[in-house]
């Protein structure tokens, strides 16, 4: 082994690390998903307004929801008798707007 690949292969992350990479990507593989997100990329919005914009029933949306909750891509508060969505961090807005950027062909 050439001493480049030894760095290479004491430096891919452990098998471990690699399966939460891949479930982490896997959620954002559906299509209703990547909707709550593009819209969670604008603004903080309450499941009443995704409900009206996605044109989806309150059931479908907070169960998409919770998935986006439960891989910490989204977070949540309440306020009175509303919960409000927003992107977990930086990172999450980050990765959408890169993706994003991929796609239409605006990279480097």
């Amino acid at each position: 082994m050439t001493e480049d690949l030894g760095y290479v292969a004491d430096n891919v992350p452990s098998e471990d690390e690699l399966h939460e990479l891949a479930q982490f990507f896997k959620v954002f593989g559906d299509t209703t998903r990547i909707r709550i997100l593009s819209a969670l990329y604008i603004r903080e919005l309450c499941v009443c307004d995704l409900v009206s914009l996605l044109d989806m029933n309150q059931p479908a949306v907070s169960h998409q929801l919770r998935i986006l909750r439960a891989a910490k891509i989204v977070k949540n508060r309440k306020q009175g008798k509303h919960v409000f969505y927003s992107l977990d961090d930086d990172h999450v807005h980050e990765l959408l707007k890169d993706g994003l950027e991929h796609i239409r062909g605006n990279c480097g």
